[in-house]
Parts: structure tokens; sequence; C-alpha cells
């Protein structure tokens, strides 16, 4: 199984930029842990500050492809990004490294959420490996 795992706008800026939300860890560090639970899996990392180059590399992904996707701001605001997903009917996991309920309310709405398999937000790191470990398991069923 494959499993690509896309990042949004500015977590490339992870362990740099509002530690308090995203603690210290950087984007490589989370490769890292993630790789080391992916049990032989093959993992795919790709991360834009751009949504055009995002939506450019969700329509490239094969259809069905599982997908576990941090959009970042692009959440609360691309219906160009919906659309991609659609598109390549991707089986995807919207994940949030911060808990955006805690937020400001401009965050509390995805135009992700209602087309996802899941959500998992407000769990650092664990977020990612709560939704990778959810496509092993159902890989393994």
């Amino acid at each position: 199984m494959k499993v690509y795992v896309i990042n949004g706008p500015n977590l490339n800026m992870l362990g740099k930029r509002e530690v308090g939300h995203y603690g210290s860890g950087t984007l490589a560090d989370l490769e890292v842990l993630l790789r080391e639970r992916a049990v032989g899996q093959e993992l795919v990392f790709f991360q834009s500050n751009s949504e055009g180059d995002l939506i450019s590399y969700i329509q490239a992904l094969p259809p069905a492809s599982k997908v576990i996707i941090n959009a970042g701001a692009y959440t609360h605001t691309s219906i160009a990004l919906r659309d991609a997903l659609l598109a390549v009917q991707a089986d995807f996991i919207e994940v949030h490294i911060s808990n955006v309920y805690k937020r400001e309310t401009f965050r509390h709405h995805s135009y992700l959420s209602d087309i996802a398999r899941g959500v998992i937000a407000g769990l650092g790191f664990q977020s990612y490996a709560l939704a990778l470990r959810y496509f092993l398991e159902e890989q393994g069923e």
C-alpha cells in the first residue's frame, strides 16, 4: 500500500512558528515518525505553500489513493482543493496538528471534512500517526 502525506502552506515552518500551537517538531521529524510506523509500507510526502501546486499534485494521484492531508489554511478557504480530492476520488483523512476548535472561529469550518474518511485534530503529530494507523489496520482486515 502507498500512502500519500500532503501538507499545505506554512507546514514547512513547523518547529519555527507558533510552537504553542504546533510544537517544536519539524516537518522532517514528522516524516521520520511516520516512516518508523509505516511497517514496510510506502509513504510519499509532499508539501507546498502554493494552492495550485497542491491541486496539481492531487490531480496526478492514482484514483482512490490513500491520502493523509493537512491542507493548512486552505482547509478553510479552498473549494478548488476539495474539487481536486473529489475528482480523483481520494480516500483521505484530514488531519490538523492543533485543535482548530480551540482557535479562531474562521478555523472551525472545513471545506474538506464532509468528504473525508475522517478528521483527526488537536493531537500534534499523533494526528498523522493515527491516520496512518487507520489505513494500515484497514489494509490488514
